[in-house]
């Protein structure tokens, strides 16, 4: 079997966008019983508890699922880099009435060991993002029968990945929230919209690729698989969900979202991410770029934004959103993909209809 035998035997062609801090093993699972591919955002997660949430998740289903590794580089700053970071957070913390965090030891965990423990874990299906592996990562991977796929934000990360050997691709758009998995051009040169990327990629590369970025029901879900791509990832919609890991704040902001609320910023973690704004992102907004780059500054603001969801405050946390957050709605998830999948169809039913002239079925 290969990755495109894989997603075109899906059910429902709708992914799971691994969110870490908002997705949850039970959001993956309810979307992989439901027909779909749910996914778990490992990124934030220790190795040694890579292999047991991979067989917690195999033993509820028989469903294919997926997992996510963020490619974060060592992290070794100079104390002076790290004390004039905290510096310029201070203010922040003492308004939440927090004492200032110490130098961390570490910053993230150690990308090799997550890798060797998803290569043992052998899920169905690894996803990368921020990077791309060796050639030689990527075939320990599929011996051990897991499928590849890198996420690109552009042409030429796309082709870096076919290069490597992956087995498929996720155009990540420029309409998408949380980080910019951007890794071989700066972020302008990376902000492409779903649409186009997805197009340019599929021209490109001869692999299955997933759709990514903007699209919050079944309406966006037919436009990419019409487009070529072979699935569509979906993640901000997901937020409102019954299986939803967002704090309580997140969430309020999500549902008082306007109709253009997000904005790119690295104030909070040190690489380029899309959210909902906040106070923190408007007042940071002049001394972002000195943030030192992921996974520093994250690691700095992450008692911070623990906090400020504890104590109910949006204002200093990272609400990471896409640009059509306003169209988020509540349900369980797995639900949610079912009724996306019957949306779909009906927008497919009525492109037919209107090529072939015939008025569409309801």
């Amino acid at each position: 079997m290969t990755l495109r035998a894989l997603l075109d035997g899906l059910p429902i062609p709708i992914l799971q966008a691994p969110m870490v801090g908002a997705s949850s093993p039970e959001m993956a699972l309810a979307v992989s019983r439901a027909g779909g591919l749910g996914s778990l955002g490992a990124g934030a997660t220790a190795p040694d508890a890579i292999g047991p949430q991979v067989d917690a998740f195999r033993a509820q289903t028989d469903a294919p699922f997926g997992v996510n590794l963020l490619m974060a580089p060592p992290a070794a700053p100079g104390a002076e880099v790290v004390d004039e970071a905290l510096e310029r957070l201070a203010p922040w913390y003492a308004a939440l009435g927090e004492p200032l965090p110490a130098r961390p030891n570490s910053y993230a965990p150690d990308f090799e060991a997550q890798l060797e423990a998803l290569i043992a874990a052998r899920p169905p299906v690894a996803s990368f993002t921020f990077g791309v592996l060796a050639r030689a990562q990527v075939e320990r991977l599929q011996a051990a029968g897991t499928y590849v796929i890198g996420t690109a934000t552009n042409v030429s990360e796309a082709r870096a990945w076919a290069a490597a050997g992956a087995d498929g691709i996720c155009a990540q758009g420029f309409e998408a929230g949380g980080h910019r998995g951007h890794f071989l051009a700066e972020l302008d040169a990376s902000l492409v919209g779903t649409m186009a990327l997805t197009a340019l990629i599929l021209d490109a590369v001869d692999l299955p690729v997933i759709a990514a970025g903007g699209m919050m029901d079944g309406r966006g879900v037919a436009a990419a698989l019409a487009l070529g791509a072979s699935a569509a990832q979906l993640g901000t919609a997901f937020l409102l969900s019954d299986q939803t890991a967002a704090s309580q704040p997140w969430r309020q902001a999500i549902i008082a979202a306007g109709d253009d609320p997000t904005r790119l910023t690295r104030a909070f973690t040190g690489r380029y991410a899309r959210g909902i704004e906040n106070r923190f992102l408007r007042e940071m907004k002049a001394m972002e770029e000195e943030a030192p780059a992921y996974p520093v500054q994250n690691r700095l603001t992450q008692p911070l934004r623990a906090a400020a969801a504890k104590a109910g405050n949006p204002e200093m946390i990272s609400l990471w959103a896409g640009q059509a957050v306003r169209l988020a709605k509540p349900g369980d998830a797995g639900e949610m993909v079912k009724h996306w999948w019957a949306q779909a169809a009906e927008a497919a039913d009525r492109l037919s209809a209107r090529t072939s002239g015939r008025r569409p079925v309801g």
